[in-house]
């Protein structure tokens, strides 16, 4: 077979990967149309590499640092390569900005004729049933809903692609948007009477055209393990997987792989069921007692779940008195709803797909209710009102591997943060990777330069009761040295708002705490006002990209290591200890040093940025594993002098 990449052009003694390569460098396209556009090693390096793993079929491993360019290095490769690609990001955000903005700007310098396309999981678009139907029952819970339906209309009528994304006047968490959108169950596919004009086809016939499929994580794996997008005919036929951000990979494997059945879904089937009852004469008295226990039976096991803890196992819970009568109950009544239904689902193509949703849930309820197997767990979580109940697989790398293996593609997994230590040990078992190519690529960045990391002394261990109390006071002359400017990381959401409250009036820059606002206006006014201060926990370890002098300094309280109380991780880590395995180091360990780097990785996000990093953490070096995590760190000087803080500051003025 003739490589495609030769078609790049003859030079002599250079090789197809090379050219490729070559694009990337000092005397290719991108240096010459592309504004500050600076050529790197490292980017070329990953380049080659990836162009190789596309034309060979092989599976690889990137771990590219901070300001790699990692996003070019695998644009590049994949648009001359001939062959069909999917990328996958690891959020919508980053989705929208691959497709819009990078992906556009690269095929126009290399001039590459391909056909690119966006494709996001069916709830990101407008249904024109759904919206019929909710239309139709005028059944709104407040005159804002009510106004956000009229917007949704209007924009139904002028909208090419039905994306959510673009009606901004709607928030993402309008609780108007799953009445207005589909999901793989209440789909009525080809028999809906809106089939032709809708948007989830038109999104999967360009999907099914195009070279380059942009998708995201959640739909990657919802495509390729269960099918319930229905999109599975477009994405196995793809030569090549691209996976960014996959250090995200294991965690949502886990969404898909499960078994679950959420209030949210329960309380849908039963609106559904009578709103298509009404639509046929007769229907609606016959399934309104057995819709009425079922949100009885809702109603008894949120009442139940209300005091426990926001997750958790559910055979503790089952222990206790009544408990497992409350999910008898509740399967039993879907069993009934699904009986009823099974009378009227020829009447129309509505009730036949209510009627095959419930006897989905009802099997899925049936699963979570058995005794927990050795190889899977059984657990609970709550989400404001609602709960969901979950039977997750415990080995994920397993039917992960069988994945890669049906696809006959080559798979190249990349992100900022795989390895520990260097070791790619972690995410192999995670993601069930036997023998993949490996590379680790250091950020071309002068840390030596441009960063100091800073470990404050005589700090109490991370249970003491006044610990937030002293990383504040140790903080505190940090902050005056760089005049605000920081992002404080915290692992508790308590721990945020007690450390929120004691800055408060002590330091004369804003502060802005995660949770007061929408998060993309947070940092939007946090780079703004310059001197800031940002508090976040959680999803904030990553994602947060602020360049320049608005952030030079980035506080991390605690190593990050996962809540105890999580039931899958319990679970994982005492299959882990029966296995002979040490949980603590083989887990737990890698798995916050993977959390760590992507914190870390906040301060230096161009060539031009300095910044100092605050690690209070005093287990870096009275642990032995501590080790792990600082040889984790891209190579810079620490200190544990205040005055070498003061120093570095001092510099900038």
């Amino acid at each position: 077979m003739v490589s495609p990449f030769v078609r790049l052009g003859d030079t002599g003694a250079m090789n197809a990967y090379d050219e490729v390569a070559a694009l990337l460098g000092a005397e290719g396209p991108f240096a010459r149309e592309v504004p500050n556009f600076a050529p790197r090693a490292v980017q070329q390096h990953m380049a080659r590499a990836v162009a190789e793993a596309i034309e060979q079929g092989e599976v690889l491993v990137v771990e590219a640092g901070t300001g790699t360019g990692k996003t070019f290095a695998y644009l590049v490769p994949a648009l001359v390569s001939g062959r069909r690609v999917i990328v996958s990001t690891g959020t919508k955000a980053l989705q929208d900005q691959l497709y819009f903005r990078d992906l556009p700007r690269v095929r126009s310098v290399l001039g590459a004729r391909v056909k690119a396309s966006l494709l996001k999981g069916r709830a990101n678009y407008l249904c024109l049933y759904r919206l019929e139907q909710t239309v139709r029952e005028g059944h709104l819970a407040s005159r804002e809903e009510a106004r956000q339906l009229a917007a949704v209309r209007a924009w139904s009528a002028r909208t090419r692609h039905g994306d959510r994304m673009e009606l901004a006047e709607v928030p993402e968490d309008a609780p108007l948007w799953p009445r207005v959108t589909s999901t793989a169950e209440n789909c009525l596919g080809s028999e809906c009477p809106f089939f032709d004009d809708c948007h989830v086809v038109k999104a999967r016939r360009a999907a099914a055209e195009a070279d380059i499929v942009v998708v995201n994580h959640h739909l990657l794996l919802a495509d390729l393990a269960l099918k319930q997008e229905g999109f599975g005919e477009i994405l196995p036929g793809a030569d090549a997987f691209i996976i960014d951000e996959a250090h995200q990979l294991p965690e949502l494997a886990g969404q898909f792989f499960s078994h679950s059945v959420s209030a949210r879904q329960l309380e849908e089937l039963v609106r559904d069921a009578l709103t298509e009852a009404g639509a046929a004469s007769g229907a609606g008295n016959l399934l309104l007692e057995p819709c009425d226990a079922v949100q009885q039976a809702l109603r008894e096991l949120r009442l139940a779940i209300q005091p426990l803890s926001a997750r958790g196992a559910l055979a503790e819970w089952l222990r206790e008195d009544g408990a497992a009568r409350t999910l008898v109950t509740m399967r039993e009544a879907v069993e009934g709803l699904a009986d009823a239904l099974a009378g009227q689902a020829e009447r129309t193509r509505g009730l036949a797909s209510v009627h095959e949703r419930a006897e989905v849930l009802a099997a899925r309820l049936a699963r979570i209710e058995e005794t927990d197997a050795a190889d899977e767990v059984r657990w609970y979580e709550k989400r404001g009102r609602g709960v969901v109940l979950h039977a997750t697989p415990l080995d994920l790398a397993t039917p992960l591997a069988a994945l890669r293996e049906a696809t006959q593609a080559a798979w190249v997994h990349t992100s900022a943060t795989l390895s520990v230590g260097g070791d790619f040990r972690h995410l192999r078992q995670q993601l069930g990777l036997v023998d993949p190519l490996e590379l680790a690529l250091e950020s071309p960045f002068d840390y030596a330069r441009q960063a100091l990391c800073y470990l404050p002394p005589e700090l109490p261990p991370p249970r003491a009761e006044d610990y937030v109390e002293r990383v504040i006071e140790a903080v505190l002359p940090v902050l005056e040295a760089s005049r605000g400017r920081a992002f404080l990381l915290f692992t508790a959401h308590r721990a945020l708002q007690r450390a929120a409250a004691l800055l408060e009036g002590r330091v004369p820059w804003p502060l802005f705490v995660q949770g007061s606002a929408p998060r993309h206006r947070l940092l939007e006014d946090f780079r703004r006002s310059g001197h800031g201060v940002l508090l976040g926990a959680a999803s904030f370890w990553e994602g947060v990209d602020v360049a320049g002098e608005a952030l030079s300094v980035v506080v991390i309280d605690k190593l990050p290591f996962a809540a105890p109380d999580d039931p899958l991780l319990q679970a994982r880590l005492e299959a882990l200890e029966r296995s002979g395995g040490n949980a603590f180091m083989d887990w737990q360990v890698p798995s916050a040093v993977i959390a760590f780097k992507q914190g870390a990785g906040r301060l230096i996000r161009d060539v031009s940025d300095r910044g100092v990093l605050v690690l209070c953490d005093p287990r870096l070096t009275a642990r032995g594993y501590g080790k792990l995590f600082l040889a984790s760190l891209p190579p810079m000087p620490r200190t544990r002098a205040l005055e070498d803080v003061r120093a570095f500051f001092a510099q900038d003025t």
